[in-house]
């Protein structure tokens, strides 16, 4: 074994050692500063849930998720690019931000609806948008539709979802906003927006950070470890042919959603040719977020693609405080990528969006338990944010206000 590979042995050997309940006591037994604090109860990953209801945490259904779902579709859902320090910088972000509670509030009674362009729904939770549901579950988008029913979440279809959107309204019982990959061709992005539009979908939310062919090193990893013959899946060959909502529109010269020519004149064309409201998904900075409010676009959504399509960007919750800034309440603004815990969602709502965008944990939920495991998932996510709602001070969304969080 070579001197690097010995070195870096001994270093997880004692960071494994460092971590245990056993060195602790030992630590202070002998007057040996500890971690502090000291981690009594780490997850045993070998000893995995068997309920959607023992789950402590929306974490307890990733590991899960990986036991049940073969290894190229699980690398897929949990791929970041390059080194993927955006991807940890999504959860790292969220330590900048400290709380500040409000005490001798009344928070007996704790209102957590939202209303978001005439429509009402039970909390901030909204389910963002992600693709292939059913390479993690054979239920796919509709399971996820109707966990949403269940606990009247908002709920946006992504185009290359594995259900066409007519059928994701169907389960949903009620309109489902649709993400849009504009593709090259200008037909294409027109024949899924007149689609959307006469299925009932009240707003199309515009993708604008898939601009090239992201380099993914988790997932071809683990394909590298599938047994089963996988060229066909996740954005190869006849990709965007097998899916539902590109059924009867002309793909020609178009195979993947890698937009490189997306402009604001084709915003704008967009902004004149859509009936229903135009969000706009990933933006990153005051400056696009001011020239959309020009724009006269209904809302964006303040996103990084949970780091699956550019490494070295601003988590969203640093992001945030600027690009509220900038809208000046000129449109709702919405959040997504890296958001675990309640804790988490009110930060960004004191910064002052509108709602918070779930992917990774529900498609955890899903591949761990089906409809039952998303159910879970935003059932946590809800419960939590409550708890944090009452802790804070804040009966209503509305009295979470910028005052109630600074930067640590």
């Amino acid at each position: 074994m070579s001197t690097h590979h010995v070195m870096a042995s001994r270093r997880r050997f004692l960071q494994f050692v460092a971590a245990s309940p056993l060195f602790a006591r030992t630590a202070l037994a002998e007057g040996i500063a500890a971690p502090d604090p000291v981690e009594w109860a780490p997850r045993d990953l070998e000893k995995l849930i068997a309920d959607p209801k023992e789950a402590l945490d929306v974490f307890d259904f990733e590991p899960v998720m990986k036991k049940n779902v073969p290894p190229a579709h699980f690398g897929y859902m949990a791929t970041g690019v390059d080194d993927e320090l955006t991807l940890r910088a999504n959860r790292e972000g969220f330590k900048k931000f400290v709380l500040r509670p409000r005490r001798l509030v009344d928070v007996s009674n704790i209102d957590m609806s939202l209303e978001l362009f005439g429509a009402k729904y039970d909390s901030p939770v909204v389910i963002a948008p992600t693709g292939s549901n059913r390479a993690f579950h054979a239920d796919g988008e509709i399971a996820v539709a109707k966990a949403a029913k269940a606990g009247n979440h908002l709920q946006i279809l992504s185009t290359v979802a594995t259900t066409s959107i007519e059928d994701a309204i169907a389960a949903r019982g009620a309109p489902v906003w649709f993400q849009l990959y504009t593709t090259q061709r200008w037909e294409v992005a027109e024949g899924l927006v007149q689609r959307a539009q006469a299925a009932g979908a009240p707003a199309i939310a515009v993708t604008l950070d898939v601009r090239s062919p992201a380099k993914w090193p988790t997932f071809v990893r683990l394909r590298r470890t599938d047994t089963r013959d996988c060229g066909s899946c996740h954005g190869t060959n006849d990709y965007l042919s097998r899916k539902p909502n590109f059924s009867g529109i002309d793909l020609a010269g178009t195979g993947q959603t890698v937009v490189t020519n997306l402009t604001w004149d084709r915003i704008k064309r967009l902004r004149d040719m859509v009936k229903v409201k135009l969000v706009l998904k990933g933006i990153l900075t005051a400056e696009d977020a001011k020239m959309a409010a020009d724009a006269d676009i209904d809302a964006i959504v303040v996103s990084n693609h949970g780091g699956r399509v550019e490494d070295g960007v601003d988590a969203t919750i640093d992001a945030l405080p600027e690009i509220v800034g900038a809208a000046g309440g000129r449109m709702p603004v919405l959040v997504d990528s890296g958001f675990r815990h309640g804790s988490d969602i009110v930060k960004a709502l004191a910064i002052g969006a509108k709602a918070v965008c779930i992917g990774r944990p529900y498609l955890w939920g899903l591949g761990a338990f089906g409809q039952a495991g998303v159910e879970r998932v935003l059932g946590i996510l809800r419960f939590e944010t409550r708890l944090a709602m009452q802790q804070l001070g804040a009966p209503t969304l509305k009295d979470i206000t910028p005052d109630m969080v600074r930067r640590a």
